[in-house]
């Protein structure tokens, strides 16, 4: 728990760490590198529902704020919005700050600021440095407080939300399949994000996701607005038929939700490994009234038909599998795809990398070592776009973009 002097003596040390090294003029009037960034969002979405009474069996003891439930307790909620704070203060003050520092030690062995350096010797040059290291711990210690904030709070009142989820896992007007004896592979059990448990491995994965990445966001995403920009600014197949859509790797459903919403006439499937993910994700749906399909399948085993579906995706997934499931996950993708459907999965840029700077390379580092980014490094080079190709699919790498910052992977089954 963080009390008021754990709080202040967080902030009297990263200040003192963070000051030191910057005192001089020169140093503060150095442009500062981008703060981690977030995702902008389009101005033309539909506006998030109104606060309604609940649906039978449901809980929302404190109301709701659009799409997002309030937390039940507001001591629970002060300690979360507090976190994003920090987390805020971790993203840009304090990653400014190390960014500088960087500089400074590679200024002090005669290397350029925008130098490419291989990942190791970037490592080797920063990680015992105190104010990068104030970055990366500040920003660490409040992931694991976000999960375990959540985690408590959902364990402690278990019967509850289990209750809760319970009552609606038969209610539609959308399906849920579980699948509790799937037999998974091996890159799905990993903790990622450090969430407790992972996606397949703790009853209230789906609850802890949702509020633990509101957090990550910065508050930016509580109404699922990088999910509705996603989903709005998907491209279509150029016959103008959506008649069944996928959402492969949904995780909470936040994708298929928003799917739902920009072509309510269509059957929309939202599929991932993670069993508490699927079903924390029906409840939402069912408390929107949006008819979307949940089921707790494989990404490269969907078991849907041949030819099925006009439009594939994903979102931020395909960076967390492994080289091996990636090719078995794109392949089924061609499978599944109609002649002429569209698959697109959302993730990290690979046509125009960020440069591969000190900082730079010991920030993808750090964020694979101790975030548990198990593939992530591996997913920038294992051929995304060849493989692709190879499976069968025409690859456009150049638009339209769904989210903003995020790579082009617009592919066409050929008719």
């Amino acid at each position: 728990m963080i009390n008021r002097r754990s709080v202040m003596g967080l902030f009297a040390g990263a200040a003192s760490l963070v000051a030191a090294p910057f005192a001089s003029r020169a140093a503060q009037q150095r442009t500062a590198p981008p703060a981690m960034g977030f995702f902008e969002t389009r101005d033309d979405l539909p506006p998030p529902p109104k606060t309604t009474g609940n649906v039978p069996g449901t809980l929302a003891p404190r109301g709701r704020n659009g799409r997002m439930e309030r937390l039940p307790e507001i001591d629970l909620e002060s300690r979360m919005d507090f976190l994003m704070s920090v987390r805020t203060f971790a993203n840009q003050t304090l990653s400014q700050a190390a960014g500088r520092r960087a500089e400074d030690i590679l200024a002090s062995k005669g290397i350029a600021p925008d130098t490419e350096l291989p990942m190791q010797e970037a490592i080797a040059l920063l990680q015992d440095d105190p104010v990068v290291s104030a970055r990366t711990r500040t920003w660490m210690s409040v992931q694991q407080l976000s999960w375990n904030n959540m985690k408590a709070e959902c364990e402690n009142n278990a019967d509850t939300y289990l209750s809760e989820m319970e009552a609606v896992d038969n209610r539609g007007p959308g399906t849920l399949e579980l699948n509790p004896d799937l037999e998974m592979p091996d890159y799905t059990r990993h903790e990622i994000h450090i969430q407790p448990g992972g996606y397949v491995g703790n009853d209230f994965a789906g609850h802890m996701y949702d509020y633990g990445t509101n957090g990550f966001y910065t508050g930016r995403n509580d109404q699922d607005a990088l999910h509705m920009t996603a989903a709005f600014g998907l491209p279509i197949p150029a016959d103008g038929k959506v008649r069944r859509i996928l959402d492969v790797g949904t995780g909470i459903g936040q994708l298929a939700m928003a799917l739902k919403e920009r072509f309510p006439d269509a059957e929309v499937w939202g599929i991932d490994v993670g069993g508490p993910m699927v079903r924390y994700g029906h409840l939402r749906a069912v408390e929107r009234g949006l008819d979307v399909n949940f089921a707790q399948r494989l990404a490269e085993d969907t078991r849907f038909p041949d030819n099925h579906f006009d439009l594939v995706t994903s979102y931020i997934m395909l960076h967390e599998v492994s080289p091996q499931g990636t090719k078995d996950i794109v392949n089924e993708a061609f499978r599944i795809t109609r002649p002429g459907g569209i698959f697109y999965p959302i993730d990290f840029n690979l046509k125009n990398p960020f440069p591969r700077t000190a900082y730079g390379q010991y920030r993808r580092w750090w964020d694979h070592r101790w975030n548990n980014e198990v593939w992530t490094i591996k997913y920038r080079t294992n051929g995304l776009q060849d493989l692709v190709r190879a499976a069968g699919f025409d690859l456009n790498e150049e638009g339209p973009v769904a989210l903003p910052r995020f790579g082009v992977m617009n592919a066409t089954k050929p008719a």
